[in-house]
């Protein structure tokens, strides 16, 4: 019996694939990356096996043996033999909000079937391909590659030179602290793919006296090659041939015209067909892309992007930054940038991220940027990602540290149905 499950603030849903037998008491299951027990009681089970109901009882959700919510809840059940069997449960405080997330899969409240994360823009409704991709709620991630922080590694070239002098001094267990705060991920490209993510935030260094030449991703330390980066999302879209990326390489650290050049011959060999050339943003639709085959969009912050026809320069890809560690003032940026932005004509960057100061970071040195940080301001921000619209004067790409917190994902993808909404309205 395979079981999927999501727990969203008070509602719990649960879908069974299988039969129910007085031993589903404890049901176990693997959700994203967390291990979810389900405990129902034994009388709910044994009437489930026997045609369904609802029943008046609880449900205690554990977590890593741990119970971590316990709801008094209205279980509604319906079975229907040679079909999927589904148990609903729903808090008796409210209807809760019914977009959900399924063993991977995204459930709308729109009433729309059932789409997995790792093609969410190939299952979006035929009215939406010929959007302009400027117009559609896409999410992504902040210094994406982060996941991996090589602590053997040099300090980036990039860093002050009081952060060299720290990691001078105190060596390892500088680093070790440094990484606290410079992952800004814990999912890999692959698996922010699948989970949805389809724009990148790419950051480009050498390692000083490196004779190879090697290029890297680098925030404060090194990351892993570029090399092995494009080729996990080249190999992800290879199986996805419907969905399409955003790189955007927009920080370079010691990188001269050889490494460029060597950075473009790389980007070729890896994608190939993949690569859209520039057009004018507005002409970039799902459908327009599939009928080309492309599904790679590279934005390029340098000058070389004038002189290679699949390099988009980096202005047609604005990023504000809102460079403060209060999530008011994040908010309030957030907004005016919105705002700003449909006099732009360009794809364009809502950053929900909170950037720490130097006494922040001393503070919680030892906590490091997600329990310092993001944790604690997530709700605020998660109530502003919602309340936003894609379109011309509204949202478009947003990204966010730690992708896999607040079900970011699934409420960023979710945007786009409002959009299907709206011609509903309109006809």
């Amino acid at each position: 019996m395979k079981v999927a499950v999501i727990l969203k603030h008070a509602v719990v849903t649960v879908r069974i694939y299988g039969e129910l037998t007085t031993k589903c008491c404890h049901i176990r299951l693997a959700s994203m990356s967390s291990i979810f027990t389900i405990e129902l009681p034994a009388d709910v089970c044994c009437s489930v096996g026997g045609g369904g109901g609802c029943y008046q009882t609880s449900v205690c959700v554990w977590q890593r043996e741990a119970v971590t919510h316990c709801l008094r809840v209205c279980l509604c059940v319906c079975v229907e033999r040679e079909r999927e069997r589904t148990l609903q449960v729903g808090a008796g405080t409210g209807p809760g909000e019914q977009s959900v997330v399924r063993g991977g899969s995204m459930a709308s409240s729109h009433g729309r079937n059932d789409v997995r994360f790792a093609d969410w823009m190939a299952s979006l409704p035929p009215s939406m391909h010929t959007i302009p991709l400027t117009n559609l709620a896409i999410p992504g991630s902040h210094d994406s590659f982060s996941f991996y922080i090589d602590e053997a590694s040099p300090v980036g070239p990039e860093q002050p030179e009081t952060v060299q002098n720290f990691v001078s001094v105190f060596g390892t267990v500088a680093k070790k602290l440094m990484r606290k705060w410079l992952a800004t991920q814990t999912m890999n490209f692959n698996s922010q793919l699948e989970a949805g993510v389809r724009f990148f935030d790419l950051r480009i260094s050498t390692k000083p006296r490196d004779p190879d030449n090697e290029l890297f991703f680098a925030h404060g330390l090194f990351s892993a090659t570029v090399r092995e980066g494009l080729e996990q999302i080249s190999s992800f879209l290879s199986a996805h041939a419907r969905e399409v990326v955003f790189l955007d390489f927009n920080h370079f650290y010691g990188v001269q015209n050889l490494h460029h050049e060597k950075l473009v011959a790389m980007l070729k060999e890896v994608f190939g067909e993949k690569l859209c050339p520039v057009v004018f943003a507005q002409e970039v639709s799902l459908q327009y892309l599939w009928e080309k085959e492309f599904q790679v969009l590279v934005f390029y912050h340098h000058p070389m992007a004038l002189e290679v026809p699949f390099l988009w320069p980096g202005q047609m890809m604005p990023s504000p930054w809102a460079n403060t560690t209060d999530p008011e003032k994040l908010v309030q940026f957030l907004q005016a940038s919105v705002t700003d932005r449909r006099r732009k004509g360009t794809f364009f960057v809502s950053q929900v991220v909170l950037t720490p100061k130097a006494s922040t970071v001393m503070k919680g040195v030892a906590s490091g940027l997600r329990e310092t940080i993001t944790e604690r301001a997530l709700p605020g921000m998660m109530q502003w990602i919602r309340s936003q619209r894609p379109g011309e004067s509204g949202i478009n790409i947003i990204t966010a540290d730690f992708v896999e917190l607040g079900e970011f994902i699934s409420a960023v993808i979710t945007l786009n149905y409002h959009l299907d909404d709206e011609d509903d309205d309109a006809t």
